[in-house]
């Protein structure tokens, strides 16, 4: 049951264990060999000769599998690979020589096999087996010293060669397999990266686009009002209207608290300072207090009125905040832009949504214009609408500008409600 639970194998752990076979396949062989020399029956020039022929066979093995392996785990940067070529044909040169000593080191021939189907082409590798297999079948005739080569030396030789391919058939299967994984996981992890950065740099223009909009339905409105209020109380004091002057500063005064309210919010990432501790109904009602009362500091004589419809429900804090900012923009249009004598803001709740209409009197415009007309404005001015779409549009609602010159204009938002809305709250308390 253990089983079940070890982790997979993959091929580059299969491919390992192989090289690792391999290279201890061809030592034992190689030990065994030089063992078997030892105990025969040869002179000592000739022992000592194969002997020293089988160190240097060993040493330049172990440099080639050496260097091979410091490469492919990072910590040599030259690659061997192009001197494979020159490295195998030593090895097989030395090989052939002990061979020729000895049949005692003919089995070598078994790992060659693999690392001349590995290293060399697909023909030349094969070519080479089908010779060194040939060599094989002729030391173990001449070693046994009968008139015609054993069925076994012919056998051993040719089912070790026939093995020896399909094995490297298979391992090339699974390196190319391996590879495949490698490119695989190396494009998944670019991917990966893209997607992230994709991601970051896509919320860094979302939360500037949202900032942007924050800014213009409070910060830029309330300054615009300072300015034009400001404005208002000199032209005020130049006059002698010292009444006048004193109600636009304190006007100028109670806008710049609110917008220092506003931006310590944007610091904390609070929702708007107008909706702390009250409700929706209130916040629309006092927003149409201050309008009113904005526009007569100016000397701009504009009825603002609120009023509320159906039975208030509980709506989610981004549902309150839009709706806010959707009033607050229309609403500085009308005084700034308008030029209207009465405006009034409208909130009901129905069934299935909740709706916000800010009507003026004022002398419109063509909405089909807007968009025209804004992109060309170099301050940066006409940007209020759009933002309040897409903010409307994030709340999936909808908004409708309804206007024609010199017959108004009426600004319309609808959000959605859910199908069973929440208890009521005291969303009513406060209308005008």
């Amino acid at each position: 049951m253990s089983a079940l639970n070890d982790p997979p194998v993959t091929s580059a752990a299969i491919l390992r264990f192989l090289r690792v076979a391999l290279h201890v396949g061809f030592a034992i062989l190689l030990a065994v060999a030089a063992a078997r020399l030892l105990a025969a029956h040869l002179d000592g020039t000739e022992r000592y000769a194969l002997l020293g022929l089988a160190v240097l066979l060993a040493a330049v093995y172990l440099v080639g599998t050496v260097a091979e392996k410091r490469f492919s785990t990072g910590r040599a940067a030259r690659n061997p690979r192009r001197h494979a070529y020159l490295w195998l044909a030593l090895v097989t040169v030395l090989w052939a020589a002990l061979m020729v000593g000895s049949a005692e080191f003919s089995w070598l021939a078994f790992p060659l096999f693999f690392l001349h189907l590995h290293l060399l082409p697909r023909w030349a590798g094969n070519a080479m087996v089908i010779i060194m297999t040939a060599g094989v079948i002729a030391a173990q005739w001449l070693a046994g010293g009968a008139a015609h080569p054993p069925l076994a030396a012919v056998l051993g030789p040719l089912f070790g060669a026939g093995f020896a391919v399909v094995t490297s058939k298979a391992y090339r299967m699974l390196y190319q397999e391996g590879e495949n994984q490698r490119r695989a996981a190396d494009e998944l992890r670019r991917t990966r990266a893209e997607l992230s950065a994709s991601q970051h740099e896509a919320g860094v223009l979302a939360e500037r686009a949202r900032l942007a909009g924050e800014i213009h339905d409070t910060l830029a409105q309330g300054f615009s009002s300072i300015v034009l209020v400001a404005r208002a109380a000199g032209r005020s004091l130049a006059s002698g209207d010292l009444g006048s002057a004193r109600e636009s500063l304190a006007m100028v005064e109670a806008t710049a608290a609110e917008n220092l309210a506003e931006a310590r919010s944007f610091v904390r990432g609070l929702s708007s300072p107008a909706l702390e501790g009250t409700s929706l109904v209130q916040s629309l009602a006092r927003l149409c207090e201050k309008t009113q009362l904005a526009a007569a500091a100016r000397g701009v004589n504009l009825s603002c009125t609120f009023r509320a419809d159906g039975d208030p429900v509980d709506l989610p804090q981004p549902y309150r905040v839009t709706l806010l900012r959707a009033a607050q923009a229309s609403l500085a249009n009308v005084w700034l832009h308008a030029k209207a004598g009465t405006a009034v803001v409208s909130l009901a709740y129905l069934d299935t949504e909740v709706t916000l209409d800010v009507y003026d009197d004022g002398r419109g415009f063509d909405p089909s214009a807007l968009a025209a007309a804004v992109a060309g404005r170099a301050d940066g001015s006409g940007f209020g609408l759009e933002s309040l779409r897409q903010r409307v549009a994030a709340q999936s609602g909808s908004l409708e500008i309804e206007s024609a010159p010199g017959e108004g204009t009426v600004v319309a938002v609808r959000l959605p409600l859910a199908s069973s809305p929440p208890a009521a709250t005291n969303d009513n308390e406060g209308a005008a």
